[in-house]
This record gives structure tokens, C-alpha cells and sequence, in this order.
């Protein structure tokens, strides 16, 4: 059985006191607990301070371009569909650079699960608004305030008809650990909205902040029941839900394309002969 000390990675190098070290010790806890070895699947990241994340573990890693987290984890997916693969992005990252990826992922519902570290700011780039930032935030490129409407991830995939829609709280490291092994447990593109406070250059949205305002959905909530979840998701202010506000059961994407159907592609043969035969067409 795999233990904390075999997911041990980098020193991290994030702000002391930054939410990102409640997500990484959800999450080491959750792949612990589920009996997962860090060989056994991959982890994808864009740039950022969340795209930092695999780096302070010991896994499997592809970290690649700003907001082209998801085309990536899709790739490897489809080359091994055996291998659970995690995409791993912040709230600039992943719904701003990254947003029609996000989309078209949600809309294929691939089998990847995608935590969003969501701290509603560019932390990394040193403090300016993300899509996640509240109107009329003042930051170092937005000195009048946000004029833009603030994106609401959860609704959003909700409206696409997400697999899995989840949201948690960094500061709540059990409800998280929860959240991801659901996620991860679950068949379809899953999403885990984290929020994680950003210490240096959110003032805002603090620990004390989120403290106030989330709760726990209560256990006879139906997360299948799409219209309610769709009145969860709108829900923002003085009350905010935590826990799984959506699920349905669809075909995932890779049932779906005949040729990974009987095994995985890193698996099967190649026929050097076809690739020639293509080439010549082109002469």
C-alpha cells in the first residue's frame, strides 16, 4: 500500500500560508487512501502557480503551455485510456486561456478529472483579475475595479451538462479529499472548482472570507436533479455550496471512437508499411 511519504516531491514554493498546500494534502491523502501509486497516472498542468502542483509530488507529469492544460490530458487519454490521467489548472489558466478547451472537454466528456485551483486572481503574474474575479475588484491592471460580469464555473458546466460538477474549499481539506475521490471514482470528465485563497494578492476572497459564507449541501440533496443544481450554482454571496451540485451518466468519449475499443493504442501494432502508403499519396 502506497503511503504520504511515497508522493513526496520538490520543496514546495508557493507563499507561506498560500491554499495551494490544503489542495496537495487532499490530495495526497485521497490517492493514498484509494490505494493509487504514483506511477499509476499521470498529471497534467498548464502555467502557474497551480501548474507548480505535480512538481511537489512524485508522479507521472506533463506540464505544458498556459491554458492548454485540457488538449494535452486529452491526447494522453486517448493514447492510454487505461491510465486514469488528471489535469491539474488555475482559474485564469484553465476557464481564461484555457476556456474552449474547457468547453469542447465538457462537451466530448473525456474521462478526466480536472481540479481547478480557483483563487479568483493571476497569482503568479503578480496580482491581476482572472474571468473568476468579482466585479469591482481593484487590482494593479484593473485600478477602477473589474468592469466585466464574473464567470461562474460551476453554472457553466452545469449548462453544458457536465459529468461531474463539484466545488470545495482548501481551507476544508477533509470535504476536499472527498471531493476528489469522488471525482476520481467517478466515470466521465469530472470537475473539482477549488477555492484557494491567495494570500499575497487576493485580500478579498480570504480564508476568514469563504469561512463565512460555504456550506456542506445536505446529504438528501439530489445532484442529478439538473434544474436544482443549476439554482445551487447561481447561488453566490453571503451562502455559497460546497460538495457535488451535479452529476449525470453518459458515454464517455473514449467508448466511443472504434479504434481503442478493444485495447489501448500505446498497445497496438504499427504497420510501417500504411504510414508509406500515405506518404506516396501525397507525391
Amino acid at each position: 500500500m502506497p503511503t504520504i511519504e511515497d508522493y513526496k516531491g520538490q520543496t514546495p514554493a508557493w507563499c507561506p500560508g498560500c491554499g495551494d498546500f490544503g489542495i496537495l494534502t487532499a490530495f495526497k491523502q485521497a490517492v493514498v487512501e484509494m490505494g493509487m501509486e504514483p506511477h499509476q497516472f499521470t498529471i497534467v498542468s498548464g502555467i502557474g502557480q497551480a501548474g507548480k502542483f505535480p512538481h511537489y509530488l512524485k508522479c507521472n507529469t506533463f506540464n505544458g503551455l498556459h491554458g492548454r492544460t485540457l488538449p494535452v490530458a486529452t491526447g494522453i487519454r486517448l493514447s492510454n485510456h487505461v491510465m486514469p490521467v488528471i489535469a491539474v489548472a488555475g482559474d485564469g489558466d484553465c476557464y481564461g486561456e484555457g476556456g474552449n478547451h474547457f468547453i469542447h472537454a465538457v462537451r466530448r466528456n473525456i474521462n478526466i478529472k480536472l481540479f481547478v485551483h480557483d483563487n479568483q486572481i493571476y497569482g503568479l503574474t503578480k496580482g491581476q483579475a482572472s474571468p473568476t474575479s468579482m466585479e469591482g475588484m481593484v487590482t494593479k491592471t484593473q485600478p477602477f475595479g473589474v468592469f466585466s460580469e464574473q464567470l461562474n464555473p460551476v453554472a457553466l458546466a452545469i449548462a453544458l451538462d457536465c459529468s461531474f460538477v463539484a466545488r470545495s474549499f482548501a481551507g476544508d481539506t477533509k470535504h476536499l479529499k472527498g471531493m476528489i475521490k469522488e471525482a476520481m471514482t467517478h466515470k466521465g470528465f469530472s470537475l473539482v472548482d477549488i477555492f484557494q485563497p491567495c494570500v499575497t494578492f487576493n485580500k478579498i476572497n480570504t480564508f476568514e472570507w469563504y469561512k463565512k459564507r460555504v456550506y456542506q449541501i445536505e446529504p438528501e440533496y439530489n445532484p442529478e436533479d439538473r434544474v436544482e443544481a443549476f439554482k445551487r450554482a447561481l447561488e453566490w454571496g453571503d451562502r455559497i455550496p460546497i460538495g457535488v451540485i451535479y452529476r449525470n451518466h453518459r458515454p464517455i468519449l473514449e467508448e466511443r471512437v472504434p479504434v481503442i475499443a478493444e485495447k489501448p493504442l500505446v498497445r497496438q501494432g504499427f504497420d510501417k508499411s500504411k504510414l508509406e502508403k500515405t506518404l506516396k499519396e501525397f507525391y
